[in-house]
């Protein structure tokens, strides 16, 4: 037994930690300020300065809303189902942050020489189907917080939450079937290490790309597809009945889905932390590994900046869709596209191959 403990790779434990920690908080600072973000952007557009009270150019009002969440009294109605009540938030968080564990930040660090460190918690052969695992497991979130409120526009808001996703989903996944022929990889290093001083893929899936891009606008409840948050329709949607940091958990899993989405467009479609117009193995020669994975996990980051501004812009720019307009829109319209492009582009591989 102690022989065992001895010959563990305790340095591999320690070094998963430290990236699991990381991660995990960054992605709440980001998704902290997403919010003050948001509220910027919509100013702007309506000719506004937005938050300005709390601290400079409003900088800690993502700090004041969350203590205000926190002071909030916790409700919880007496004919709710009080365990479901519970983990229906709690499971909507954690299938946000999950999918965090297989996406490439950067590159390699050198650890003093010691240990060379991978910027990615977990490099599994299947990263694509496991995100699409993970991001199912959040439906289960809202579902299970709608119908345990006992609370019938709850209810027909996680309804609605349930069937989009799922509408959605289908097209998402086809559009990465001829990705994934392309590639060849489920791997998301691989897919990164394939376009690294080459050619990003969306320049040969660019509708490949779009499909992808509206759907995860669909998967984050995020306008035009923000129908199981109707507020003109269904109050407050399908956290009706939640107070005090159980509504800050799903308010939170949603901009942390924008963050996660943003990160898997860029890593599948635009590179990953390929910086544009360098050959990074050549910079790695001049600068050395570190400097270069802080580089590399910069201009990741700044990919991820452009595509949570996209999602921004586009929330307030275009109205939201009827019910019957959203279905349509996936089943009759994104669906044939998704199959089109996945038949295309196994005849351009098949043609290329003779």
């Amino acid at each position: 037994m102690y022989s065992t403990l001895l010959a563990f790779d305790w340095g591999f434990l320690i070094e998963k930690l430290v990236l699991i920690v990381g991660i995990v908080s960054i992605s709440l600072v980001i998704a902290m300020y997403e919010t003050w973000a948001e509220r910027k952007v919509a100013a702007v557009m309506q000719d506004r300065r937005g938050p300005m009270r709390a601290g400079p150019f409003g900088l800690l009002q993502p700090l004041a809303d969350g203590l205000k969440l926190f002071m909030k009294e916790e409700i919880i109605p007496n004919t709710s189902n009080r365990m479901l009540f519970i983990l229906g938030p709690c499971l909507a968080m954690l299938a946000a942050m999950m999918t965090s564990a297989v996406i490439p930040w950067g590159g390699k660090i050198d650890f003093f020489g010691i240990r060379t460190v991978n910027l990615q918690i977990a490099d599994i052969n299947i990263g694509i189907l496991y995100i699409f695992a993970v991001v199912s497991m959040g439906v289960f979130g809202i579902m299970i917080g709608g119908w345990a409120s006992n609370n019938k526009f709850s209810l027909m808001a996680a309804l609605r939450g349930a069937s989009q996703a799922i509408s959605y989903e289908l097209p998402m996944g086809l559009s990465l079937i001829a990705l994934l022929m392309f590639t060849g990889s489920l791997k998301m290093s691989a897919i990164v290490g394939q376009q690294l001083d080459g050619i990003w893929n969306v320049v040969y899936q660019p509708l490949g790309f779009l499909i992808f891009l509206v759907c995860a606008f669909a998967e984050c409840n995020r306008t035009p597809f923000d129908l199981p948050e109707a507020e003109n329709e269904l109050n407050f949607g399908y956290h009706q009945e939640y107070s005090s940091m159980k509504l800050g958990f799903y308010l939170f899993a949603e901009y942390i889905n924008m963050f996660i989405s943003s990160a898997v467009i860029a890593t599948l479609y635009f590179g990953g932390y390929d910086i544009p117009f360098v050959n990074d193995t050549q910079l790695t020669e001049k600068v050395g590994l570190n400097l270069m994975a802080l580089f590399q996990a910069l201009t990741l980051f700044a990919k991820i900046g452009a595509f949570i501004f996209l999602f921004m812009w586009v929330r307030w720019t275009i109205p939201r869709f009827r019910y019957d307009q959203l279905m349509n829109l996936g089943w009759k319209k994104l669906v044939p596209l998704a199959l089109a492009n996945m038949i295309i582009t196994a005849a351009v591989i098949l043609w290329l191959k003779k």
